[in-house]
């Protein structure tokens, strides 16, 4: 007989029902244990034994790991960047030129922030106008292959129930600088000038508010959860950076003050085997933090040309740390030597940006994208040998702020001052166009 993954037989069974009345016996409840006994014909006698007692915790705790691990567990295409192995790798995924703008979204402010779920299958944006939206990503691929009559011929709860927005979240009294989803929950995590980190719960249409606040003495310029969601990250306009239990709330910070940096922290990111973090600062350094004694144990000083770090992120196997600067420089690090192992160069040709913006890797990590401020365009590197590839125009009016690509798929987003987040796909060949 199946019961889930498993096939058990007589022998199985009859083992089980002998643990039970061993326990029975143990825990001092003879009467139950002699009945049961005598009803599944054990024999021999069983003897009184807690052993069902430890299975049960070994189990309980073996499951919990799978649960964590299963709700971790992402299906990342392709082998990622190594430069350790063969570097003459053939990209699996698309150029940058070929992916277009399927659907375009609006804030009444600047939209300075998005980001996608760990899974792709959501979006969220955040704007200075103190608002958040939550988009699923589906419904903007399929919006782009409606037409203007079958638009027109849904009834109002249709357009609604296909709409691409499916929240739109006040809680901030400033704008929203920072945002972060929890992997395995309905949660959404950001940050604001307004010195708050807010929780949200979108997982009903009724919300518009937070149902947890964090109070903090600065203003928020990044955040980012712990890959199993139980720590979070949080950089402000002070040079300390915080680390918050997700549960408690409760603050810690680095037990020696000469780790900390020396001006506002602009970025901070985990690494995806959660042992270290690493953080960017207005003061041109970027730190290496252990993940459990949260001390510093590198610092890159002057990274970009000592130039503000504007992100940093790491490779999936966190061998790497790719960074960018407000140099217009992109550069990717080896961390087991601390070097710069290569310049992605090109983008920026009039020299330091005046806007922040990130650089990223594609869902891949073959290729390295990056916005070019003078042109409003996308450049893209092969992340392997720094090789240019074509750019593509991001059709935004105004600087572009922070871009995302997709963790699974050929999709990406920009965000811009024009009040803009434009959503950008490459279809596959499978894929009805």
């Amino acid at each position: 007989m199946a019961t889930g993954d498993f096939n058990f037989t007589v022998k199985d069974r009859e083992i089980m029902y002998r643990l039970i009345i061993s326990q029975l016996f143990y825990d001092g409840h003879q009467n139950l244990a002699v009945s049961l006994a005598t009803a599944v014909k054990a024999h021999p006698a069983c003897s009184p034994s807690d052993r069902l007692m430890k299975v049960l915790h070994l189990g309980l705790r073996e499951e919990e790991d799978y649960n964590d691990a299963q709700k971790q567990a992402l299906v990342l295409p392709g082998s990622g960047v190594d430069l350790e192995f063969e570097t003459d790798v053939k990209s699996i995924s698309p150029d940058a030129f070929q992916y277009q703008t399927l659907y375009v979204t609006s804030h009444k402010g600047p939209c300075k922030v998005g980001i996608f779920h760990p899974k792709g299958n959501l979006v969220a944006t955040g704007s200075e106008d103190c608002s958040i939206k939550v988009l699923d990503v589906n419904r903007m691929i399929a919006k782009a292959d409606e037409t203007e009559e079958s638009e027109a011929s849904k009834s109002s709860k249709e357009q609604m129930e296909s709409h691409p927005v499916i929240r739109t979240l006040y809680d901030h009294t400033a704008g929203v600088t920072c945002l972060d989803f929890h992997i395995a929950s309905s949660v959404l995590i950001s940050g604001s000038t307004d010195r708050t980190v807010k929780v949200f719960d979108y997982s009903r249409s009724s919300t518009k508010k937070a149902q947890r606040s964090i109070q903090e003495a600065y203003p928020v310029k990044c955040l980012h959860l712990h890959p199993k969601c139980d720590w979070l990250l949080v950089g402000t306009e002070h040079p300390t950076m915080r680390l918050y239990d997700v549960t408690t709330q409760q603050c810690f910070v680095g037990s020696n003050p000469k780790d900390q940096h020396s001006g506002p922290i602009t970025t901070c990111k985990w690494s995806m085997n959660a042992k270290m973090f690493a953080t960017g600062s207005a003061d041109g350094n970027i730190k290496l933090w252990d993940g459990v004694s949260n001390k510093c144990f590198c610092t890159f000083s002057g990274a970009h040309s000592g130039t503000e770090i504007v992100s940093v992120a790491f490779s999936r196997n966190s061998k790497y740390l790719l960074t960018a600067g407000m140099d217009s420089m992109v550069k990717l690090w080896e961390l087991s030597t601390s070097r710069c192992l290569i310049a992605y160069t090109g983008a920026g040709t009039t020299g330091k940006m005046t806007t922040k913006t990130n650089a990223v890797f594609n869902h891949t990590e073959d290729y390295v994208l990056f916005p070019d401020e003078r042109t409003t365009s996308l450049c893209c590197w092969d992340s392997r040998n720094a090789e240019r590839q074509p750019l593509l125009s991001l059709s935004h009016n105004n600087c572009v702020t922070s871009m995302c690509h997709s963790p699974i798929s050929a999709t990406f987003i920009t965000c811009s001052d024009d009040n803009r987040m434009r959503f950008w796909h490459c279809r596959s060949a499978s894929e009805s166009i």
